[in-house]
């Protein structure tokens, strides 16, 4: 067949077109569905707690994951600032990802026990209070907010659903977990969790 012929004809050159995507993309991505490192958690991960997980809520309605990243690349200077560079098995229970793509802050993917709990509070309160330079906006509400937990128990269940291992006795719990917590607690809780199952050295 000329090329000639396939260029003038519309139709067999969308058709070869489909074609040939279709084969890179099923020898790009298929294989990964069979391999343990990419669908496997890594070793010692556990779920969210229920705290944690309404924290991530948190973190997705304020925008956060558009002005970080959650996801260290491979080269040295991102691992030297960050620390170990981020593997698949880590996310294997977010859903959805929040690997973001844009670095307005800094990635977040390892500033889990980074700083303390009370570090984390001023500076979501207001971030010039601890680093002058700052563009994050505060998020000072998140004190005052109780946290809406009449949501959390389906929340976990739609985990469970999705390959998360939730116990019944982590769904039965999780109310009564969350009784008196703020919006602040959440978010904080969830930022501490996050790259601590890889031990990492910056």
């Amino acid at each position: 067949m000329k090329h000639e012929t396939i260029e003038k004809n519309v139709g067999l050159l969308m058709l070869l077109m489909v074609l040939a995507v279709s084969i890179g993309g099923l020898t790009q991505i298929v294989p990964l569905f069979f391999q343990d490192v990419t669908n496997k958690p890594v070793e010692g991960m556990k779920p969210y707690t229920a705290l944690q997980l309404e924290g991530r809520d948190i973190y997705i309605r304020e925008g956060c994951v558009g002005c970080h990243s959650q996801m260290i690349r491979p080269f040295r200077a991102e691992t030297e600032r960050y620390g170990h560079y981020s593997v698949a098995g880590e996310s294997v229970w977010d859903h959805p990802f929040l690997w973001g793509s844009k670095r307005t802050g800094p990635d977040l993917a390892r500033v889990g026990g980074r700083y303390s709990e009370d570090w984390h509070r001023a500076h979501l309160y207001n971030p010039r209070n601890v680093v002058p330079e700052s563009k994050m906006p505060g998020y000072p509400w998140l004190v005052a907010n109780q946290l809406d937990s009449s949501h959390t128990e389906g929340k976990i269940k739609a985990m469970r659903t999705l390959g998360v291992p939730y116990t019944d006795d982590d769904i039965a719990g999780s109310v009564a977990s969350l009784e008196g917590k703020t919006e602040m607690d959440a978010l904080v809780a969830y930022l501490q969790v996050l790259g601590t199952s890889i031990k990492s050295k910056r």
